[in-house]
């Protein structure tokens, strides 16, 4: 079983397909948890229906799988907070 760092690890690198940071540096994945061979991660998008949410949660379960665990997530709506943090984050790393 790995653990809840373990696993933030293993997906630090999924990048943002658009944006030139990580999913878990601009806020996308909000958090994880670990339960035996399971994780769930928590994703924040900025607003809702934003049309490569697929594309996103699909990228971070990869390399969850791959490694023979299960994966589930919910999905939320980032706060005023969150969001500035990220439109600051995707103006300064937007490369199309």
């Amino acid at each position: 079983m790995k653990t809840k760092e373990e696993v933030f690890e293993l997906i630090s690198g999924v990048m943002h397909p658009a944006i030139n940071y990580s999913l878990r540096d601009l806020g996308i994945v909000r958090d994880l948890n670990v339960d035996e061979n399971s994780v769930e991660v928590i994703f924040a998008f900025p607003f809702p229906g934003i049309p490569i949410a697929d594309a996103l949660v699909n990228s971070i379960s990869k390399p969850i799988v791959s490694e023979g665990m299960e994966f589930k997530y919910k999905i939320d709506i980032m706060n005023t907070e969150e969001k500035d943090k990220f439109m600051k984050m995707e103006m300064a790393g937007w490369v199309g």
